[in-house]
């Protein structure tokens, strides 16, 4: 009888242990992998996800003290649509090294990497927060009744696997690991996004403690939601989300602040747009009115949800709770406003990536709700600790099965799926918009999000296939009328068109296609490269009339369309 008790008392301690182990190194691997994609795309020259070559190009321009807000009726038909503000953190780099693309995807790399951090810090810190509280013995100012009440500050202390698995879960998601090293904005803003809010956290708390105002920490949490609206205009729901918090717990305070924040933004606007004749309003708010499709919306939030269900479902039940029984924190109203604003992702032209500032705001809830749950356990007995102890990693372990995605480009990495019971390749079909359908081929890469063609490494077939591309418009001596604007920067000729901006801009009835139209039509182009026909359909008929397609070049999954003049 003894040595049972003894068995299970032996149990109650290892289990959890190797639960909290398991979920650890299942997040960690997660990371090693994010890093070997990470690390691939750094060393590839080309386009991998349409539009890096015009975030590249935008830097470029801001690196010669020249706006990228232009008219787009005229050659070199270019022009950005993005806040200005991630660019110009590359320039540096490109002053250093030229126009690379691995410059913006370190960059944006290196900024989930803080998010992440700040993650951590803001889970870490609750838990610090609730167990610094109980040690000075100060019960007043927490409901010891209620079911997340904390505990003592050395079992809280203790639970930085806790902090540890929030922070790398922002790194395992599949939207994160798939935009995270690509040279786009979007995840820079969510970094910007993140630190704004849990410094916020951090302020206020430090003011009600001291009964004293933080108006220089308030201004640094200002600044972010500056730098992060002037990363990409999606921010304005962190924005509204910190002005609510604000306004439920200092009315006066939250319009105060408020009015100088809404003019400082509104001047800078303003200043960009007559330094840029116009041309900022143009691209950065008539050319991003873009419909709205209610299916890929749909889709999207159904996509979201079955992948990041565990930690989706606790920070909601968290919400709720502190709705009725405490009082709202900065981090639920954050989640509830990002969660809704996702919404947003069923725009044309949108995407995954639209959940970002939701999952990274999901994960603090989650991660403090879990902590709090441990501290009230430690108060029910050792029951209900051993209970949680083991239920929590298991979850965590649970929502790493759900995010599932890795490269089996390696024997290694194809020995590890397999092991996990996944497959080592799926069958997909090479993307074709302007040649005949492709049957379906082998590809090294497994994804629980479903058939992906972003999340593979380029390997070295991509990048012969993408040299093999700038070699055919080498043959001509203009620049190449091309969807992708890294066969030009190869050449070092110059980049011609951003085709999403102009479409979008077209659909807006908001520019001239008169002198591309009459270009084309006199084959001022050598060469015209397709990859996805997002151009005007004007465009791509004048296109169709005056060029022949002459060689397919498949790359990174799709097929490039390498067209020259017809021959009258």
């Amino acid at each position: 009888m003894k040595k049972q008790v003894g068995k299970f008392a032996s149990l109650r301690v290892w289990l959890p242990r190797v639960l909290i182990g398991l979920a650890l190194l299942a997040f960690v691997g997660y990371f090693i992998v994010y890093a070997i994609y990470a690390w691939n795309l750094f060393q590839f020259p080309f386009d991998y996800d349409q539009g890096e070559g015009f975030e590249l190009m935008d830097t470029v321009l801001f690196s010669q003290g020249q706006w990228p807000y232009r008219d787009n009726d005229v050659y070199p038909f270019y022009s950005s649509n993005y806040p200005p503000l991630f660019h110009i953190a590359i320039v540096p780099l490109v002053w250093l090294f030229g126009p690379q693309y691995w410059t913006g995807r370190l960059v944006s790399f290196l900024g989930t990497l803080v998010t992440a951090v700040a993650i951590f810090i803001a889970v870490k810190r609750d838990a610090e927060k609730r167990g610094g509280a109980e040690r000075s013995g100060d019960k007043k100012k927490i409901k010891t009744s209620a079911p997340f009440a904390p505990l003592r500050l050395t079992s809280s202390s203790k639970r930085w696997w806790l902090a540890i698995l929030a922070g790398l879960g922002y790194l395992a998601s599949n939207y994160i690991y798939h935009v995270g090293p690509l040279f786009r904005q979007h995840l820079f803003m969510v970094m910007f996004e993140t630190l704004a809010v849990v410094l916020l956290a951090r302020v206020i708390e430090r003011e009600e403690a001291s009964g004293k105002r933080n108006n220089k920490g308030l201004l640094v949490v200002m600044a972010l939601l500056l730098f992060a609206g002037y990363t990409k205009q999606l921010a304005y729901a962190t924005v509204a989300a910190v002005f609510i918090f604000l306004f439920l717990r200092q009315p006066k305070r939250a319009v105060m602040w408020a009015v100088p924040f809404t003019a400082v933004t509104g001047l800078i606007f303003l200043w960009i747009n007559v330094s840029t004749d116009g041309f900022w309003f143009l691209n950065t708010v008539t050319a991003n009115v873009n419909p709205f499709i209610p299916g890929q919306a749909e889709g999207l939030f159904r996509q979201w949800f079955t992948l990041h269900t565990i930690i989706t479902v606790v920070a909601a039940l968290f919400a709720i709770y502190q709705l009725y029984f405490e009082r709202l924190s900065i981090y639920a109203i954050w989640f509830v406003v990002t969660t809704l604003n996702s919404v947003t992702a069923g725009k044309w032209g949108a995407g995954e990536s639209y959940f970002a500032t939701a999952i990274a705001a999901s994960l603090i809830l989650t991660g403090i709700a879990f902590s709090r749950l441990l501290d009230w356990s430690e108060k029910r007995g050792t029951n209900w600790q051993f209970v949680l102890q083991t239920l929590i990693p298991l979850l965590f372990l649970w929502q790493a099965g759900k995010l599932f995605h890795m490269p089996t480009h390696t024997p290694t990495l194809a020995a590890i799926a397999s092991a996990l019971g996944q497959p080592t390749k799926v069958m997909i079909a090479p993307q074709t918009s302007c040649s005949a359908p492709r049957d379906p081929e082998p590809i090294p890469y497994v994804d629980a999000a479903g058939v992906s063609l972003l999340g593979r490494p380029p390997n070295k077939a991509d990048t012969e296939a993408g040299i093999a591309i700038t070699e055919l418009i080498a043959r001509g001596e203009s620049p190449a009328f091309a969807e992708d604007a890294g066969f030009n920067f190869y050449l070092g000729r110059d980049i011609v068109t951003n085709p999403t901006q102009f479409l979008n801009l077209y659909k807006n009835n908001a520019v001239d296609l008169t002198e591309m139209l009459a270009m084309l039509d006199a084959q001022r182009f050598d060469t015209v490269v397709l990859r996805a026909q997002f151009y005007p359909p004007e465009v791509l008929n004048i296109i169709g009339q005056r060029y022949e397609t002459t060689d397919l070049v498949q790359m990174n999954g799709f097929v490039y369309c390498v067209m020259t003049p017809r021959q009258e």
